[in-house]
């Protein structure tokens, strides 16, 4: 669902009863004119005539109207962090506007899901989204075979959502509409619903927002408890002055003029809020609207090469830059991930994925549904050499025999389909700032002290320390199984660290420490133990502000030392 030539018109007052449509309105006077010549020029050549500038209108459910105030409930619960079962995840954390809709954390260290073979630093990698640690409904965290307590990582990388709305299925596989069925009745709530049923999925997944178990009524109860954006900052104007005082109960019944927060409610206002995400003003515009001079001479000859020698047209062309069907273009082995064939079960369908819009690729690196692709100069070469494995793989992938010039121009042209608005983040696409991005984090502090084997163990402490978070955990994994473990938190830290029995410590010991002894540590060995406790911070503004240092200490050392030890953590309340 990306913005372009749409903009959505504004009212001064939410009104839910009022239909906002995005539409298009930056076309200069004589554009038609000048595409036609444009195109008639083109097609005297031999070439397909260019497609008119900007994007079309939106498709709109007529059951999902889209209004001011309807936009905005959608857009504060798609950038909400408490929706997820941490507290650290939002829908817009995989999917900012900066990197094109996509997710900037896929090309970081720790973004690694170790493919079909299971075993990391494998050609089968994949550069998916960081989701939540593996937990239980109570916040006890419970550690994974190939991530332990660390947050999980999705076995595909996240597509935009920027222009899906224009999609009739969503998600690489196309497993997400064309209908809407509401997540709790099973029954179909809106035809053409794409978006909303794409949005009832990542928030009760277990890799990438929900705990093991979460219910659609048990978010919607909890969605309408919360205080909006609680946890995030400098949240846009528009949107704080809707939010503001109010709770999502308050904002459901501004939105849809009557009370209640359901499951189906909060996903028509999400799909409401991704279809005003259209975007159709880039360079590449400017030059079908006439301007000559928008794209630079080495992006002309790539687009010389995009719609002649490349043949990239046949499936980015028009005005999306995609005809949403699926392909196996030969990016890894069809075993390895099925794709759209695992949904409807045809062989002819193995290997294939869904064809994405290029409008802001450039923004969106690593590339391919598995982000086996840093850079668009590698997705350029790939397609130069004709893919990579080649069973059930579409006939429209050859090798193309270009230079490495015009492998340059192509990618010079590739880089003409950025909105600035995406990648300035200005509205639409403006957001909040999420927690996961604050110095609210917690903080390490000095060095772990290795187990039995050599085994190092990790500190984790991510969640938000907010005043009146439920569910606060601190977990620690790789230590030693069976071994018992103690969890301290003190008010004050030694940030040179002491020595007790080996294992260097940073808590400073004060009055005020608490001691957690916390038994056997799960599982079996060295490296293979851990074990979480949760706790309710309290609504006390007399805490704000207050550092709380946290450490585990396992009763199983190594080198002659009888402990083992993490690092420490430093939490700060606000």
């Amino acid at each position: 669902m990306s913005p372009g030539l749409m903009e959505t018109r504004r009212t001064t007052s939410p009104d839910p009863a009022r239909n906002i449509s995005p539409m298009s309105n930056r076309r200069l006077p004589n554009a038609s004119l000048l595409v036609l010549a444009i195109g008639t020029h083109l097609s005297a050549q031999g070439g397909p005539p260019l497609p008119p500038p900007g994007v079309p209108p939106v498709p709109v459910p007529p059951g999902n109207p889209i209004t001011v105030s309807k936009t905005l409930l959608g857009k504060a619960l798609f950038w909400d962090e408490q929706l997820s079962a941490t507290n650290t995840i939002s829908c817009g954390t995989c999917h900012v506007p900066g990197n094109g809709g996509s997710d900037p954390r896929s090309a970081l260290f720790g973004s690694v899901h170790p493919g079909f073979d299971g075993l990391f630093a494998t050609p089968d990698d994949i550069r998916g989204s960081r989701g939540v640690a593996n937990s239980e409904a109570d916040g006890d965290w419970i550690a994974t075979q190939f991530f332990g307590l660390a947050e999980q990582v999705t076995s595909r990388k996240a597509p935009t959502m920027i222009n899906a709305a224009y999609a009739p299925l969503l998600f690489w596989d196309g497993r997400a509409g064309p209908n809407f069925v509401d997540p709790v009745t099973s029954t179909v709530v809106l035809q053409q619903g794409a978006l909303e049923a794409q949005a009832a999925l990542p928030p009760v997944n277990a890799v990438e927002m929900g705990h093991l178990g979460t219910t659609w009524t048990e978010l919607a109860a909890k969605i309408g408890a919360l205080e909006p954006l609680a946890l995030a900052e400098d949240v846009p104007t528009d949107l704080q002055n809707f939010v503001r005082g109010k709770t999502y109960a308050e904002l459901f019944q501004t939105a849809f003029g009557t009370p209640g927060v359901s499951a189906s409610r909060t996903l028509l206002a999400i799909g409401t809020y991704e279809r005003t995400l259209i975007s159709g003003q880039s360079a590449w515009d400017d030059f079908l609207a006439g301007n000559q001079a928008a794209l630079t001479q080495q992006q002309q000859q790539g687009r010389a090469i995009f719609f002649g020698q490349g043949n990239c047209g046949a499936c980015h062309g028009g005005q999306l830059l995609t005809n949403n069907t699926f392909r196996n273009i030969g990016v890894r082995p069809i075993q390895e991930d099925l794709g759209r064939g695992a949904i409807t079960g045809n062989p002819a369908d193995n290997g294939r994925f869904k064809v994405p819009s290029l409008r802001n690729v450039a923004l969106r690196a690593p590339y391919f549904h598995n982000g086996g692709a840093a850079n668009l100069t590698a997705v350029v070469d790939f397609y130069n050499r004709g893919g990579d494995f080649f069973v059930n793989q579409d006939p429209l992938i050859q090798p193309l025999g270009l230079t490495l010039q015009q492998r340059q121009a192509l990618v010079a042209f590739l880089q003409a389909f950025t909105d600035p608005r995406v990648a300035n983040e200005t509205a639409p696409f403006d957001r909040p700032s999420l927690y996961s991005e604050s110095n609210h984090v917690p903080v390490a502090l000095g060095a772990p002290t290795p187990g039995p084997g050599g085994f190092v163990p990790r500190m984790w402490a991510t969640e938000p320390p907010v005043l009146g978070n439920p569910n606060l955990t601190l977990a620690v994994d790789r230590g030693t199984g069976g071994a018992p473990a103690f969890l301290i938190v003190d008010t004050s830290a030694i940030a040179a660290g002491w020595n007790l029995f080996g294992a260097q410590l940073y808590f400073a010991l004060t009055p005020a420490v608490s001691i957690f002894p916390m038994g056997a540590l799960s599982g079996s060995g060295p490296g293979n133990g851990s074990t979480s406790r949760s706790f309710a911070t309290p609504l006390d503004a007399g805490l704000q502000g207050q550092t709380l240092t946290a450490q585990w200490v396992i009763a199983a050392g190594s080198a002659g030392n009888l402990l083992s030890a993490t690092s420490a953590a430093q939490l700060t309340l606000y």
